[in-house]
């Protein structure tokens, strides 16, 4: 059930109620982006001991962003951030707090601990894959999405948003759904069309939900972004692999095309970048290799 649809009882449901009506109707927020805001507020207001917010302060709040960005992407802490920003000029406008501490939550950005992106070697893609048992329905699903992931790079939400339409057998091509209600159509390559047709076929519970992918438990409903990233997380701790999210996949998939052999051009349309930029600091995952290989690389005599 969806959290604009859920009946509203208690103080605390009537006011995150309140706030998905205001995303959804006054800001025009997609629904994706509402249901990731609704969990940082929830996580805001667990970590305040509750819902009441008579006694909040601008400090709590500024202490809250800051005190969020250890061991967080740098777009999660961007994203929680804008989550807080939003609910509290939601409560301001809702006569919820007297103050509109929207401000307090200020704008930071995070720290990457490493500008080059970090794929998964070859054996640890197989071992990532063999600890999906295909002998069950749910190991079927499993290793449908990590291949999935693996070969064309997909986000998590671009997998879990994947429809039963979307895919064109005779053709050979899937439809994306991308960020910014961006749309492309890319090849199935063999395996990706054989891991996902064996689950649709043998592992794939009946139900009227039209996305691909499913939940095995009932109620049989389509998986959610953060569901898929602990598929990955899931298969990591039985593959006895250090724990990584879904999106390591997806660099996965570029650095095995750039070791291929492939352009940058042609990463940066099946990764679907928005710009050239976004897809350019994989050039640097070939440089900084060919530094490894040199400095490996025995002297020659001296001249």
């Amino acid at each position: 059930m969806s959290r604009s649809s859920m009946t509203a009882s208690s103080p605390a449901e009537v006011m995150e109620a309140g706030f998905v009506s205001y995303l959804r109707r006054e800001r025009g927020v997609a629904a994706v982006t509402v249901d990731a805001y609704v969990s940082d507020v929830r996580r805001f207001l667990a970590h305040r001991g509750g819902s009441g917010l008579g006694d909040l302060t601008a400090a709590e709040v500024s202490q809250a962003v800051l005190g969020g960005v250890a061991g967080r992407s740098p777009a999660s802490v961007r994203r929680y951030g804008c989550a807080l920003r939003s609910f509290l000029r939601y409560c301001h406008l809702a006569g919820l707090i007297e103050n509109d501490l929207s401000a307090a939550a200020l704008p930071v950005s995070g720290r990457r601990r490493s500008l080059l992106p970090q794929g998964i070697s070859g054996e640890q893609a197989r071992a990532l894959l063999r600890a999906c048992d295909r002998r069950r329905a749910t190991g079927r699903r499993d290793y449908a999405v990590i291949v999935l992931m693996l070969r064309l790079g997909l986000r998590a939400r671009e997998v879990a948003a994947l429809r039963l339409e979307d895919i064109d057998w005779r053709a050979g091509q899937v439809t994306v759904h991308g960020k910014r209600a961006r749309v492309d159509q890319l090849p199935v390559p063999a395996d990706v069309g054989k891991a996902i047709a064996g689950y649709l076929q043998r592992g794939r519970p009946r139900t009227a939900a039209r996305q691909v992918f499913v939940r095995t438990v009932p109620p049989p409903v389509g998986l959610s972004g953060s569901a898929v990233s602990t598929i990955v997380r899931r298969a990591c701790a039985r593959a006895g692999l250090a724990p990584f999210g879904a999106h390591r996949l997806r660099h996965t998939a570029a650095c095995d095309m750039l070791r291929a052999g492939g352009s940058l051009a042609e990463i940066g349309q099946v990764l679907r970048h928005d710009s050239a930029g976004a897809t350019a600091v994989y050039a640097r995952v070939d440089v900084e290799r060919l530094r490894t290989i040199a400095r490996a690389w025995p002297a020659g005599p001296a001249s």
